[in-house]
């Protein structure tokens, strides 16, 4: 998911469920100046969302479910 991050920013947050910011980072994509920031910004929130999953799964074993 960090490869698809770098390459293609905008796909990437729209497969993790965020539409409206993956529209806003393809209209910053879209100028090459953008790509970069684009790119770090769907790194920063792939790994943040991956690390919500994380926390979220260390409850669960934790609560016994």
């Amino acid at each position: 998911m960090i490869a698809l991050a770098i390459l293609l920013p905008w796909l990437s947050l729209m497969i993790g469920g965020h539409f409206f910011r993956g529209i806003l980072c393809l209209a910053l994509q879209i100028t090459i100046v953008g790509w970069i920031p684009a790119s770090v910004w769907a790194v920063l929130v792939v790994n943040a969302d991956r690390r919500d999953q994380q926390y979220r799964q260390m409850l669960r074993i934790l609560h016994g479910r």
